[in-house]
């Protein structure tokens, strides 16, 4: 069975954005301490799932990015878009994005059909929302957050949902010279 994998920016107190347009103004970009650690769990997966909302404008970055050889995100937008992508919706009918189907079903049953696939692993990156519906369904099997060297004291956390515990187990722990830590946790089920 494949797993899911989410990675996520965070801030030391457990939110992911500061407003409900996934803003991530306060996020530490220290890319060439991370991008290794993100191309080898994008490596991983052959599928990405991700919410509508994130979508919109997700989707259209880095296709162009993709265009353009020079440009330094480059090598992410070619991890990115050569991936199977599925949008999960209630509201869009159509998606004229290449390598992209749209979900919109019962949440639980389509990321475990995917699960059942044959396949390398599934990865999301968001939004928000998306991800704590997730995480309330025990969906994902792999956390790995990029907790950086921030407190917001409000904005949109990912387990604000959870009616249960989840009990998780660290598998690594890397610090970096930016001040952001990179957590990858199992979820034990």
């Amino acid at each position: 069975m494949r797993k899911l994998k989410l990675q996520m920016q965070v801030s030391l107190d457990g939110f992911n954005s500061t407003g409900p347009n996934d803003e991530q103004k306060w996020v530490t970009w220290a890319w060439d301490e991370i991008k290794q650690y993100v191309f080898d769990l994008a490596d991983s997966t052959d599928t990405e799932i991700i919410g509508r909302k994130l979508a919109v404008d997700y989707i259209p970055y880095w296709l162009d990015t993709f265009t353009k050889p020079e440009e330094p995100m480059y090598e992410v937008a070619k991890r990115f878009v050569t991936k199977k992508r599925i949008i999960f919706t209630k509201t869009l009918e159509k998606c004229d994005w290449d390598n992209t189907e749209l979900a919109k079903g019962n949440l639980k049953d389509e990321v475990n059909n995917l699960k059942n696939q044959s396949g390398k692993d599934i990865i999301v990156y968001g939004g928000s929302s998306f991800v704590s519906a997730l995480v309330k369904e025990n969906l994902i099997d792999e956390y790995h957050l990029f907790v950086n060297p921030i407190a917001l004291g409000r904005g949109v956390p990912i387990f604000d949902q959870l009616e249960n515990w989840q009990q998780l187990k660290l598998k690594k722990s890397i610090p970096c010279d930016s001040g952001i830590v990179i957590l990858h946790y199992d979820f034990i089920k």
